[in-house]
């Protein structure tokens, strides 16, 4: 196990995915330019990219004009520390290798989904491009892959049709990849807590009224929670489960 170097390296990672985050829904490139003010355009030193101390020493704002800087940036290096962290206690050396990435894109899929409600396709395609290391690390079968894969995207597509865009072609490509990553298997619970989730959510925004009942919930930080907690704990959510129903 990695222990401290996980959580540091999930910090770094962490930097670089709140430039994915604010650059990808703009379509522009992640590499250039450099990381800069949003607000002067000034472009960061060193010291002002090292993960959560420079957010904690600049107080939350740039050194240049003053600007505040979203307390995101800071939750997202910190969030992708335990995260990795979490992944290296579960899967330790050498599994981190591809789970941490796969988690890492996830993360992006989460926060964006969340504000612009839409999941790039280059995103859902590097989850799928990390799929041949599992396969050859002997983490799932390839049959069980491939009917993950027919299993996830063709609920997805069909509730997509039957709900009329309220099931978004995003949604159906992202549960595609993980029904390729996860297995049939571990898919079903993955599909089921992401459900599970955000009906209680949208139940008490609209309690709340924050949300109206016809207003779109992006579903995709669901199934990406979901994912998350299958990958820690799926095999033994899924005997709970057979043993509560007597089928083992």
């Amino acid at each position: 196990m990695l222990g401290p170097a996980a959580f540091t390296c999930g910090l770094l990672c962490g930097s670089f995915l709140n430039v994915c985050i604010y650059r990808l829904p703009k379509k522009a490139s992640v590499i250039s330019p450099p990381s800069h003010c949003p607000a002067c355009g000034r472009r960061l030193r060193v010291a002002e990219l090292v993960p959560v101390v420079s957010y904690l020493w600049q107080r939350g704002r740039c050194r240049s004009c003053g600007v505040a800087i979203s307390l995101r940036y800071l939750l997202v290096e910190i969030l992708t520390g335990f995260v990795f962290t979490a992944l290296d206690w579960r899967f330790g050396w050498p599994a981190i290798l591809w789970h941490a990435p796969f988690f890492a894109t996830l993360i992006v899929i989460f926060f964006i989904d969340l504000d612009c409600q839409v999941i790039p396709n280059r995103l859902v395609l590097l989850l799928a491009a990390l799929m041949p290391v599992r396969l050859l690390a002997g983490e799932v079968l390839f049959l069980q892959a491939a009917a993950g894969m027919l299993l996830g995207g063709g609920l997805f597509y069909m509730l997509a049709v039957l709900s009329r865009g309220g099931m978004g072609g995003g949604d159906v490509k992202l549960v595609t990849a993980l029904g390729l990553w996860y297995g049939w298997k571990l898919l079903l619970p993955v599909i089921f807590l992401a459900f599970f989730c955000g009906g209680a959510v949208g139940l008490v925004l609209m309690a709340l009224k924050v949300k109206k009942r016809k207003d779109a919930i992006p579903f995709g930080p669901y199934l990406v929670l979901a994912a998350f907690f299958v990958s820690m704990w799926g095999e033994q959510l899924v005997n709970w489960y057979l043993r509560i129903s007597g089928l083992i």
